[in-house]
């Protein structure tokens, strides 16, 4: 792994959920030792990516990021552009729609919208890095990338996140050919023990995966004919916002897709 990589990965570190990070807990969660985590960091910094904030010297990110993103969605306006397809999609299905985005080595949620069907709902959080192996996004999408990155990821330590994650290398290869042969992957309480989610992959211009849509519902309420709708809901979105993005589908996933409507 080289120093651009591992100082890299650094930033996928941060989360909603762990905005700020002191120097210790930075070079555990990185696996790294103190001294190397610090120079990576202070180079990070020295760029902008990361800095220091209060008493305690944590880093949290940058103004540089802010700046990139900004840069990036002015160029190519993803968020933007798929919002009013995933706002009618929650309306549709009357369930929580989300958005991810491989970026790198990981997939990222990219926005996302809640109906207004239910008072209780699935809730998602910003920026939040679903797993690969424990969602219907990061399912769909690990299953269409190429091989040597699907075996880099099932290489990594894969955690049980609920009783029902599948954490098996060969029960996931298995898995994930089976949602290439139906064009569509389902989550059933793997990453949070009550939801039930389903997704199906967006492509770029030369019909790469570069992301997924999904819609994540109490399980309590996803019934075969719920099941039916929101495939159904899915396919018509997944192939809107690939337009949208200036992608192109895939013939065989064109043909699976109408063989499921």
């Amino acid at each position: 792994m080289g120093t651009v990589t591992k100082a890299l990965e650094l930033l996928n570190l941060f989360t909603r959920q762990r905005p700020l990070i002191g120097l210790s807990d930075l070079a555990r969660l990185a696996d790294l030792n103190k001294a190397t985590c610090y120079r990576l960091v202070t180079e990070l910094c020295d760029f902008g990516l990361v800095e220091q904030v209060g008493s305690a010297r944590e880093y949290r990110l940058g103004p540089a990021v802010l700046r990139l993103s900004t840069l990036r969605e002015a160029q190519v306006p993803t968020r933007e552009a798929a919002m009013p397809v995933l706002q009618a999609l929650a309306q549709k299905t009357g369930e929580t729609a989300h958005l991810s985005m491989l970026m790198g080595p990981a997939l990222h949620t990219l926005g996302f919208a809640y109906a207004t069907t239910h008072m209780t709902r699935v809730t998602m959080e910003d920026a939040e890095v679903l797993p690969f192996h424990a969602t219907s996004s990061g399912l769909v999408v690990l299953a269409f990338q190429p091989e040597p990155f699907r075996e880099a990821v099932l290489a990594q330590p894969i955690p049980r996140l609920t009783g029902r994650t599948e954490t098996s290398p060969e029960a996931l290869r298995a898995r994930l050919a089976e949602v290439r042969g139906q064009g569509f992957a389902e989550s059933r309480g793997a990453f949070q023990a009550e939801v039930h989610s389903m997704a199906v992959p967006l492509f770029d211009a030369l019909g790469r995966c570069t992301g997924a849509v999904a819609v994540a519902a109490l399980a309590s309420r996803m019934t075969e004919d719920q099941r039916r709708l929101i495939r159904f809901a899915l396919t018509g979105a997944g192939s809107e916002i690939t337009t949208l993005w200036g992608g192109t589908l895939p013939a065989d996933i064109v043909t699976l897709w109408r063989l499921a409507a």
